[in-house]
């Protein structure tokens, strides 16, 4: 019996050190995360340098056309340059049924401590695009969690590539964590699913304030 135990426990020294391991690896990646936006000055930096935005995309109406009965809208939706309103980062098209279009996006608003000058600055990534007529889960996807919007490629710029990347892909895990929010003084991660009727000959122009609001603001096509 005493040989079995012996025997037992060596067996168990590998899995013993592989959980301290793997344990230290996931202290270590929460502790950079930590690191990242707690002391690290070039994000903080990066933060301060964006600018009050204003357009971000705009939608337009393709076409609209019955099928047996049903309402269906062909929309194609842009994303725009942060520097060039008429320079185009990411262009899709889609097709819901009905006229009435929900876009929903994600909000990353920063408190004054993380912002050196003490002004409003928020982040944002559009998520997906879904009609009245379906669940947001069914939604169309716009940009992927945890990858880099193009938008802020040369806003991060700043950071090492491995910190651009740890950055994007925790950011939005904090939204259920209220503790860690005031922390790392974030005042917010949020939700913000703006909808509208959409008609054909309109462009509708998403605007957002330095607060993270975001809103549709019709234009008549030219």
């Amino acid at each position: 019996m005493k040989i079995r135990k012996i025997i037992t426990l060596i067996a168990l020294i590998p899995l013993g050190i592989g959980l301290i391991y793997v344990g230290r690896a996931v202290y270590e990646g929460t502790a950079t995360i930590r690191q990242l936006l707690t002391e690290n000055k070039q994000l903080k930096q990066a933060i301060t340098n964006l600018t009050a935005e204003e357009q971000i995309g705009y939608a337009k109406v393709l076409r609209q056309e019955t099928r047996d009965g049903k309402l269906f809208t062909t929309l194609r939706f842009v994303e725009t340059d942060r520097n060039d309103k008429l320079h185009k980062i990411l262009e899709k098209e889609y097709t819901v049924e009905g006229d009435v279009v929900h876009f929903d996006a994600l909000i990353v608003k920063f408190g004054s401590q993380m912002v050196l000058d003490g002004k409003a600055r928020a982040m944002y990534l559009w998520r997906r695009v879904y009609g009245e007529k379906m669940p947001p889960e069914q939604g169309f996807a716009i940009e992927q969690l945890g990858q880099e919007p193009a938008r802020y490629e040369d806003v991060l710029k700043l950071l090492p590539a491995q910190y651009r990347k740890l950055f994007w892909e925790h950011i939005w895990d904090l939204a259920d964590n209220p503790e860690s929010l005031r922390q790392y003084d974030i005042e917010a991660v949020y939700g913000n699913a703006v909808y509208t009727r959409l008609r054909p000959g309109v462009i509708y122009v998403f605007q957002i304030t330095p607060s993270g609001q975001v809103y549709p603001q019709v234009v008549p096509e030219l």
